[in-house]
C-alpha cells in the first residue's frame, strides 16, 4: 500500500502540530513497565498476511489518534531485544550495575535483594527476552520476565508492589508505591510534587526507568517531534493481529545517529503496539519493541494477586533504602552532598543533535597505566572501546554505540548524545 503524506493540520513550517501532546493521555498504565528495563526494545512478531487496508488519515489525525487513546486494560506476550552494539564482557556488566550474583544489591551473600525491580531488570539492557504483561487501570500491573527455568515478576496492586525471582526464591516488597514522576504522586520528604505541596516522606518510590512498551516508547518519541522532525504515515501493517497505521518520524538535522522511528499504531484503539528504531547507519533495529499477543479485555483479578512462596526471603523497601543511605553516608564522610557537588550540566544544540556536556569531578579525564591507576590489562581493555580524537580542545576518547556516542577529554570533561563522533568533536572544539 502506497504511504500516506500528511494533507492538513500542519504548523506554519509545515509539520504536524503536536502542542497538544502534554494533555495527551497516554493511559495504559505505566507504573510497572517504567521500572521495567533501560533501553530494551520488544521484538516484533507479525502475523502478517498482507497490509490490511485502513481508510487515509494524515500524520495530525494519526498523533491525535494515540493521544485520545484511553487503554486502561489489556494483556499480551512480548519479546524483547535490543542491539546497540555494545562488546560482549560476560557478566561483568551486571557486576558494574550490582546485579552480578551476590553482588550487594543482588541478595544471596550480600545485603541486598536479587528480586531489587532497579537492579534485576537491568538485565534486560542485552539480549532476548520473553515479557507477559498485563494491565487494569492505574493501580494494577503486572510484567513477568520468563527464563528457561525461572521466572521474574513485578507486581502492582494498589498501595503495594511485590517482585519475586524464582531463581533464587527472593522477594521484594513496598508499601505506599509509587512510580517517581508519576502525576499526582506525592513527594519524597522535603520534595514538592506538582502542587507545590511538600512530602513527608516514608512512602516507597521506584524510580521511574527507560520506557519498556512501545506505547512508553512512543510517547518518548513524539515529544522529539518539532520543527526539526519529519512526520509521515507509510501505510499500513500487522502486528500480533490487529490492523495498524504506520507512523515515521524522522530528524531533518544531519549528524543524528537515529535514523527513523516506526510506531505501529492500532487502528481501532489507538494504542501504539510496534516501535522500531533504526540507526542512521543502517542494519539491524537498535530497538524494535511489538506485542506478540495482546488482548484488550480486562484480567482477572487473580493476575495481580501475591504472597511469597514458603520459605522465601522477603526484603522490605524501607530497610533496603535505609541500608543504602547508610552505605552512601560512609561514603561520603557522613557529610551531605551540596549543590557544588553535583557535576555542571550544559546542553549544546537542540532536537535530535543536542550534546550533553558536563565536567567529570576533579578536573581530570579517564585514568590512565601510566598514571598508575589503571592494570595494563585493563587499560587495553579500555582501548579497545574507544577511539582516539584530537582537535581543538586537545585529545580524548571517543566511546561508542549504534546509537549513543560519549567523548570524555583528557582535561575531564564528556561530551553525549545521539549523535556522530564527528558531531562530538565539533561540539568539543567549539567549546574551547
Amino acid at each position: 500500500m502506497a504511504p500516506y503524506e500528511p494533507e492538513q493540520g500542519t504548523s506554519e513550517a509545515g509539520e504536524p502540530r503536536v502542542g497538544r501532546r502534554k494533555a495527551a493521555r497516554y493511559a495504559l498504565p505505566v507504573a510497572v513497565a517504567g521500572v521495567a528495563a533501560a533501553t530494551i526494545g520488544l521484538v516484533p512478531a507479525l502475523a502478517s498476511s498482507g497490509d490490511p487496508d485502513l481508510p487515509k488519515v494524515t500524520a495530525q489525525e494519526l498523533i491525535e489518534k494515540i493521544a485520545a487513546s484511553d487503554t486502561q486494560q489489556l494483556s499480551g506476550n512480548v519479546k524483547i531485544s535490543t542491539d546497540l552494539g555494545l562488546p560482549s564482557m560476560g557478566g561483568m556488566a551486571g557486576g558494574f550495575a550490582g546485579g552480578g550474583a551476590g553482588g550487594a544489591d543482588r541478595g544471596e551473600d550480600g545485603e541486598g535483594s536479587a528480586a531489587d525491580p532497579r537492579t534485576k531488570l537491568m538485565d534486560l539492557a542485552s539480549g532476548t527476552h520473553t515479557l507477559r504483561v498485563a494491565a487494569d487501570g492505574p493501580d494494577k500491573q503486572k510484567v513477568s520476565v520468563l527464563e528457561d527455568a525461572a521466572e521474574y515478576s513485578l507486581i502492582h496492586n494498589g498501595d503495594e508492589m511485590w517482585a519475586y525471582d524464582s531463581a533464587s526464591n527472593e522477594a521484594y516488597h513496598a508499601k505506599g508505591f509509587q512510580v517517581s514522576g508519576d502525576k499526582g504522586g506525592r513527594a519524597d520528604k522535603g520534595e514538592k510534587d506538582e502542587k507545590g505541596e511538600k512530602g513527608e516522606g516514608g512512602e516507597a518510590r521506584v524510580p521511574r526507568g527507560m520506557p519498556a512498551t512501545p506505547e512508553e516508547f512512543a510517547e518518548q518519541a513524539l515529544k522529539a517531534v518539532d520543527d526539526t522532525t519529519s512526520v509521515t504515515v507509510d501505510g499500513t501493517a500487522q502486528v500480533a493481529g490487529r490492523d495498524a497505521y504506520r507512523l515515521v518520524v524522522e530528524p531533518k538535522q544531519s549528524g543524528s545517529t537515529v535514523g527513523r522511528i516506526t510506531v505501529a499504531v492500532d487502528a481501532e484503539t489507538g494504542t501504539p503496539l510496534k516501535f522500531t528504531l533504526t540507526p542512521a547507519s543502517g542494519g539491524s533495529a537498535v530497538i524494535d519493541a511489538g506485542f506478540t499477543k495482546v488482548d484488550f479485555g480486562k484480567p482477572s483479578a487473580s493476575t495481580f494477586d501475591f504472597a511469597p512462596p514458603k520459605g522465601a526471603k522477603v526484603t522490605e523497601a524501607d530497610e533496603h533504602a535505609a541500608r543504602g543511605r547508610d552505605v552512601k553516608d560512609e561514603a561520603k564522610g557522613g557529610k551531605e552532598f551540596k549543590e557544588e557537588d553535583r557535576p555542571d550540566l550544559k546542553v549544546i544544540g537542540e532536537g535530535w543533535t543536542s550534546i550533553a556536556e558536563l565536567k567529570l569531578p576533579g578536573g581530570q579525564g579517564l585514568p590512565t597505566a601510566g598514571s598508575g591507576d589503571v592494570p595494563p590489562d585493563a587499560q587495553k581493555l579500555l582501548d579497545s572501546l574507544g577511539d582516539q580524537v584530537s582537535g581543538k580542545f586537545g585529545s580524548g576518547t571517543v566511546f561508542s554505540t549504534r546509537l549513543v556516542n560519549a567523548l570524555v577529554t583528557d582535561d575531564g570533561k564528556v561530551y553525549a548524545g545521539a549523535v556522530t563522533k564527528d558531531a562530538l568533536v565539533k561540539a568539543a572544539n567549539a567549546a574551547h
